[in-house]
């Protein structure tokens, strides 16, 4: 290549200088990124020759092999990107490589200031700046351009500082080279060595591994480690090497592709050495185009239900990785799944590391969703027991969806699975439950805890299990919020038997006799009423219990003893809710108290009630209300017994 004209200097029309601060500070995360972009541009320069070719063989017509090349020389501090596609004329190289002097402008650059970076989705399409990406490693980026058919080439050359250079020159054949002129490596400002293979090699094998021209990197082959260890050293031997593999799995036909390069592609992605337990394949294609393969693992991450743990797939524009975990793609219930989606027309913004508000993510996001759910009821409907195998993994999860996801509420309804009263190891579906529902049974009843054997043994189900009614029993953290977006299910009101009054209340007893019971046993309600009111608001009668002499309730729609827990741990403490005592009237400790009340025995009333209050908030799976009081009024009782 030589210069054949005297270089002209000009300047960009837009303040360049401080765009450029602002994409280097601001758009990019990364500065590795630059590679991608140039890469990409390569790639797009290819995929243009050959469109044109198809109008104009010349154009192709010496035969030569299409691909990319990086050239590194470490000596020089520079790095080469060389393409054999298109190339640009040098009106073309103003109007593209100059798209920020043609399009920018000091209103644009104050929208950008004064909206920061939530105003950026609104810039799409108006600029073109993957190029310039490169000063974020470059001191100094040369191009040199010729374009297929023409014989004259053109040199342009910039410090990023406002000016430019532009000139005729020559090149042996068409295409485009870019040669930056690498800064000094800085680990704390992130800029790697990138004149090292070793670190090109990675970058590209991250980014645009998928790209479908070959991209070679001269440098020295890996060393002979069979050589024996007094062998005379060799003269590093040079060689090319191609760093990526071009054709992605998912772009191949499911014939062509084993079932261990499957495997071997979903360790690469998600790190997992189990096999995934389901694959599914998918493409769609209409108002928009995309391919999906995705995985579900056997086992579920440690940081799965961690809030702040990072989620999303993998997300590509034409093969090219534009970001690593996109959490658009699916939404935060089905975050266990792992795997990549292939956009072909993915509008991006200006820095093509967050997505352009478009209708295209949201409509990927549909259509992905739905794909999963329903290859999932196809594994509950055919292999039910691998499907329980993945309840029990991220049932939890998806769980999560119920109250969010509107759009799939029925499908992800179908897909849960409850333990209940009904099977000690089974699980059931709601319509499970309720086809097995006593005639007589107007509600779907359920309880909430912290294990099954926890809710099994709670005073609040023993009338229920009694009557011979199923109780649902919700032992997972989501199943407080889950309820709150289940009211009914079929017809049938999910009732919980630790909030609220049951429907046998009004059918098992006439009003009278229980008016009269309640009248019997007023005083000594009224009594603990006095004592406990720190902690609860009313003592009643109970019809939930049959064999504990008291329990703790709420109303309607109170929090649950759990949901409470959370909610305290969350702000730090607090007061709790005050609750419902309820008493056993056939219970031989509850009809002794009432005695000896009427009686006018002496009785240490306040170490009663505090064990009264214990026992039922022990019995729920809480801790007393004061650990310490509860304790010594249990020693004293117990010295009095003994």
């Amino acid at each position: 290549m030589s210069t054949t004209a005297e270089p002209q200097v000009l300047e960009f029309k837009a303040q360049t200088q401080q765009l450029l601060a602002l994409m280097i500070h601001s758009l990019y995360t990364d500065k590795e990124i630059f590679l991608r972009e140039l890469v990409s541009n390569a790639s797009d320069a290819l995929d243009r020759l050959k469109y044109e070719a198809l109008i104009d063989p010349s154009l192709t017509a010496d035969g030569e092999p299409l691909g990319i090349r990086l050239e590194a020389d470490t000596d020089a501090r520079t790095l080469t990107i060389h393409d054999n596609g298109i190339g640009m004329s040098r009106d073309e190289v103003v109007e593209n490589i100059g798209t920020i002097a043609r399009s920018g402008t000091q209103e644009l650059l104050e929208q950008i200031k004064q909206g920061g970076r939530e105003g950026l989705p609104e810039l799409i399409g108006r600029f073109g700046v993957g190029f310039y990406s490169a000063f974020m490693v470059a001191d100094r980026v040369t191009l040199v351009t010729r374009r297929a058919g023409a014989e004259t080439a053109t040199r342009w050359e910039s410090a990023g500082d406002g000016h430019y250079t532009i000139a005729d020159t020559t090149r042996d054949s068409r295409g485009t080279s870019i040669t930056l002129s690498l800064k000094p490596v800085d680990a704390e400002a992130g800029v790697e060595d990138y004149g090292d293979q070793w670190v090109l090699s990675r970058i590209v094998k991250r980014y645009s591994d998928y790209i479908s021209y070959p991209i070679v990197l001269k440098g020295a082959r890996v060393e002979d480690f069979s050589a024996p260890p007094d062998a005379p050293p060799k003269e590093p031997a040079v060689e090319d090497k191609t760093l990526n593999s071009q054709r992605p799995v998912w772009a191949k036909p499911a014939s062509e592709v084993t079932e261990d390069e499957y495997k071997s592609f979903y360790r690469q992605i998600s790190h997992d050495w189990h096999e995934p337990m389901l694959r599914l394949a998918a493409r769609a294609e209409g108002r928009f185009e995309c391919q999906a393969l995705v995985f579900i693992p056997t086992e579920a991450s440690d940081d799965l239900y961690y809030h702040a743990s990072p989620f999303g797939l993998q997300l590509y524009a034409k093969r090219v990785l534009v970001i690593e975990q996109c959490a658009d793609l699916l939404p935060r219930h089905l975050r266990f799944v792992k795997g990549i989606v292939d956009v072909l027309d993915l509008p991006l913004n200006i820095s093509r590391q967050m997505l352009q508000e478009s209708r295209h993510v949201a409509d990927i996001r549909k259509w992905l969703t739905r794909k999963v759910l329903d290859r999932l009821a196809e594994l509950q409907k055919d292999e039910y027991d691998r499907y329980v195998d993945f309840w029990k993994q991220f049932g939890r999860a998806l769980k999560e969806g119920l109250g969010v996801d509107y759009t799939n509420r029925d499908r992800l309804l179908s897909l849960f699975l409850f333990e209940s009263s009904h099977d000690a190891t089974a699980l059931s579906t709601l319509d499970q439950y309720v086809e097995r529902m006593k005639p007589e049974q107007k509600d779907i009843y359920y309880m909430t805890g912290d294990s099954r054997e926890a809710v099994e043994q709670a005073p609040h189900v023993e009338a229920a299990r009694e009557r011979g009614f199923e109780v649902l029993y919700l032992i997972d953290p989501v199943d407080d919020l889950l309820v709150q977006s289940l009211p009914e299910h079929a017809g049938k009101r999910l009732k919980s038997l630790g909030k609220g009054n049951l429907e046998w209340e009004s059918t098992d007893e006439d009003a009278s006799a229980r008016e009269a019971l309640t009248q019997e046993f007023a005083d000594l309600s009224k009594r603990l009423e006095e004592l406990l009111t720190t902690h609860v608001k009313r003592v009643r009668l109970s019809s939930r219990l049959t064999t504990s002499p008291a329990c703790l309730t709420g109303e309607e729609y109170d929090y649950t003893p759990r949901m409470e827990r959370l909610l305290l741990k969350g702000k730090g403490g607090g007061p709790r809710q005050r609750r419902i005592l309820e008493l056993n009237p056939k219970h031989p400790i509850v009809l002794k108290l009432k005695d000896r009340l009427a009686a006018g025995t002496e009785t240490p009333w306040d170490d009663y009630a505090e064990l009264l209050l214990g026992y039922a908030l022990l019995a729920e799976g809480s801790e007393p209300a004061n650990p310490i009081r509860f304790t010594r009024a249990l020693a004293e009782i117990l010295q009095q017994s003994v």
